[in-house]
């Protein structure tokens, strides 16, 4: 009797588990259609992100660049490794 009262419970909580990450799902959803989720903003803008190119291929010290700007290294290779807009 316990191993199937166990067995019942056990069968409840996953169904409900479920439940909850279906409704999670709904709920980032409708959020992304209000424009809700639009991500992290961009730590460096156009201007920042030019000068850093220009300095990064001049041969400057990436960490010093990472430093001076106030972001990681590995967001600095991000940047670098994005293809320039315009």
């Amino acid at each position: 009797m316990a191993n199937l009262l166990l067995s019942v419970m056990g069968a409840f909580s996953e169904f409900e588990r479920a439940l909850i990450g279906e409704r999670q799902r709904e709920g980032i959803a409708l959020a992304k259609q209000r424009g809700a989720y639009r991500g992290r903003k961009k730590a460096l803008v156009d201007n920042q992100v030019v000068e850093l190119r220009r300095r990064a291929a001049a041969g400057e010290s990436k960490a010093a660049l990472a430093r001076e700007f106030g972001i990681s290294r590995e967001t600095l290779y991000q940047y670098l490794k994005v293809a320039p807009t315009a």
